[in-house]
């Protein structure tokens, strides 16, 4: 256990190499409980609940991120920085910017684009698009075909924004930034790899469709959430 406290991780437990990270902390103790054994809880302050446990007897963390790229900015870093994890991957839910995307479906970041200055702020990089760690691309590739679970690869949109004023700004982004899908961390999150020397990737599943207006519901979401879980855990060291 480490004896390192940052402002916003106080860990009373281990934290593995590999850190899962939904947004809702609820949906990390959801995992722990769920899918691990010798749980340990590492972390609550702030509400952002941790935990370390094994899956398939090999040792694996879940943390909550919060939403939006400030928080996953600081959770990561503090993470990457303090507490000796090289891999983070971010499992979260995302809006279809295309009809080939539909609900359910998971997906696999290449790269992340956004409006966001984070980059250029936390690490000076003046690049709109930020790519994930192909090494974890491709072991998600490999574990996805041997549990038999379909998924798609593309570009995703990192927003700093949920409520937009025009919503149909999606189509303009779909079209020239060739974004297939929307959600509001990954960007921040592969910035900071990219500045610590670490490896980043973003799982989602798909919970709704600006194209068609379809929606999930809360319980069609924890359900369908399950196997994009089940690939991330077999990150387990």
């Amino acid at each position: 256990m480490s004896e390192i406290n940052t402002p916003h991780i106080n860990p009373t437990g281990p934290i593995a190499k590999t850190v899962l990270m939904p947004g809702d902390p609820l949906r990390a103790k959801y995992i722990a409980e769920t899918f691990l054994e010798d749980v340990v809880q590492f972390n609550e302050v702030r509400g952002m609940l941790g935990y370390t446990g094994k899956y398939n007897g090999k040792e694996i963390s879940v943390m909550g991120s919060g939403m939006g790229m400030p928080t996953i900015g600081i959770y990561s870093y503090e993470l990457f920085t303090n507490y000796n994890v090289e891999n983070i991957i971010r499992i979260g839910s995302a809006g279809s910017y295309d009809a080939d995307v539909k609900l359910y479906d998971v997906i696999l970041a290449d790269s992340a684009w956004s409006e966001s200055t984070y980059a250029k702020i936390a690490g000076g990089f003046d690049q709109d698009t930020l790519e994930a760690s192909e090494e974890l691309n491709k072991q998600v590739e490999a574990y996805a075909l041997e549990l038999g679970i379909p998924i798609k690869r593309g570009k995703i949109h990192s927003s700093d924004v949920f409520y937009r004023k025009n919503f149909d700004d999606y189509k303009t982004i779909h079209e020239k930034q060739g974004c297939i899908c929307v959600e509001m961390e990954s960007f921040a999150l592969f910035a900071n790899a990219k500045i610590l020397g670490k490896k980043a990737a973003c799982l989602l599943t798909i919970s709704d469709s600006l194209v068609t207006h379809e929606a999930t519901s809360a319980e069609q979401r924890q359900v369908s959430f399950n196997e994009m879980m089940k690939i991330a855990l077999e990150f387990a060291e």
